[in-house]
């Protein structure tokens, strides 16, 4: 919240009065985005204590069964197996589906997405995603089919799901395999049902900065039966019982500790999801009308858990993005550029696939302009309202600080 104090009520008359040039800022404790949401201390402690009691730590124990059991029901599959994190998720999924040579996957989304394959010696192969909602475009993806290819990794970006109808027609047309990064998306629906059962496979992240966290966490939802019993050996070294290993593994587990946080968050989960869409709305009615700034929207209708506020700061602004975000940080409200500049400008892609921005238009073009604002339980009405005039304020004076910066240097 904006507690007393942590919202100044100085009004910026100047570019001079701007903290990044001398100025108070705006706010003294710093807005960030992802900030953990939680659900009922008095529950998790409650929880914690019975773990303790229990002195049952790890090793599938009674929280981890009961989180991936509401796991699956929330996303409407059969099997949720849950793991240390959502990258090891997307490396035991990806291993068990046998992907190998080259699998392709949008160039905007975190770079996990992209290292989750290459750290198994699988090459990502970028693909265009689409202006509209930031998704993988079906369109682009047969450009870079190749004979090297085992698979599409899609990805729910922002909570909105990504045309798994035309990605699926493709694979199969194609006899490649399917799956889906849905780190974003927990909670959210795809074209028919939850996002879930798409594909032959689905990752969540229960990330601290997610909709719903365990602090750490990860897991893997799926409707085929086999593949989730061959990825429950693998999260856990391959062992079928205490002695027996019948299969390559490694050490993928939930710990209790963190499957009693995620469960006391999902206790929450509709609450959050009321915080979040009343400031996404918030949001739009204060930033309303400023030039140059426009917040991406929402499918008219599905469920989405409003979990990220994207800003998209376009070339007629009088304020680049880059320096905006340079002015707010300093304000104290530390609003993000994701998932700047792409995945095929970071290493090692950026060496490996020097001219892959060639193919990349938009993924260029979206990587230049996204603003990611906070939201979340720590950010109410009277933060966003403060931000939002202070977001006017400088783009009504862009030239003039785009200039006061340059003397900065």
């Amino acid at each position: 919240m904006c507690r007393p104090n942590r919202c100044l009520n100085t009004l910026k008359k100047s570019p001079k009065d701007l903290a990044l040039l001398g100025g108070p800022k705006a706010f003294t404790e710093p807005y960030h985005v992802g900030r953990p949401n939680l659900g009922d201390r008095k529950q998790l402690m409650a929880r914690l204590n019975d773990i303790l009691d229990r002195r049952w730590l790890s090793n599938f124990g009674h929280y981890v069964q009961e989180f991936e059991k509401k796991i699956a029901e929330i996303s409407g599959t059969k099997h949720a197996i849950a793991c240390s994190n959502g990258t090891v998720a997307l490396e035991i999924a990806s291993r068990a589906l046998n992907l190998h040579g080259e699998v392709i996957v949008p160039a905007f989304t975190f770079i996990a997405t992209a290292h989750a394959l290459q750290w198994q010696e699988i090459t990502p192969v970028f693909a265009d995603v689409r202006a509209h909602d930031h998704n993988l475009d079906p369109a682009q993806i047969e450009r870079h089919i190749t004979p090297k290819t085992s698979g599409i990794l899609g990805v729910h970006l922002w909570g909105q799901a990504c045309d798994t109808e035309a990605i699926e027609a493709i694979a199969k047309k194609r006899n490649l395999q399917v799956m889906y990064d849905a780190s974003h998306a927990f909670g959210c629906d795809a074209a028919k049902g939850p996002i879930g059962g798409q594909g032959r496979a689905t990752v969540f992240s229960f990330h601290a900065t997610k909709f719903i966290n365990a602090g750490e966490g990860g897991a893997v939802v799926t409707n085929d039966d086999e593949l989730a019993a061959k990825m429950r050996l693998m999260k856990n070294f391959g062992f079928r019982t205490y002695d027996e290993v019948i299969h390559v593994g490694t050490n993928g587990k939930m710990d209790e500790f963190s499957a009693a946080l995620g469960l006391t968050n999902l206790e929450s989960m509709e609450e959050i999801v009321a915080v979040n869409r009343r400031n996404r709305e918030t949001y739009r009615k204060e930033l309303e009308g400023i030039p140059g700034i426009r917040l991406l929207e929402y499918r008219p209708k599905g469920r989405f858990n409003y979990q990220y506020v994207i800003a998209e700061v376009d070339k007629s602004c009088a304020i680049s993005r880059d320096s905006l975000v340079k002015v707010l940080w300093a304000e104290n409200f530390l609003a993000r550029k994701y998932f700047w500049p792409g995945c095929h400008r970071m290493e090692p892609y950026k060496s490996l696939f020097p001219n892959a921005y060639l193919t990349l238009p938009v993924t260029e073009e979206v990587s230049s302009k996204i603003l990611v604002l906070p939201t979340g339980q720590t950010v109410d009405g009277e933060a966003i309202r403060k931000a939002a005039e202070l977001i006017r304020f400088v783009v009504k004076n862009g030239p003039a600080i785009e200039k006061e910066l340059a003397k900065k240097g």
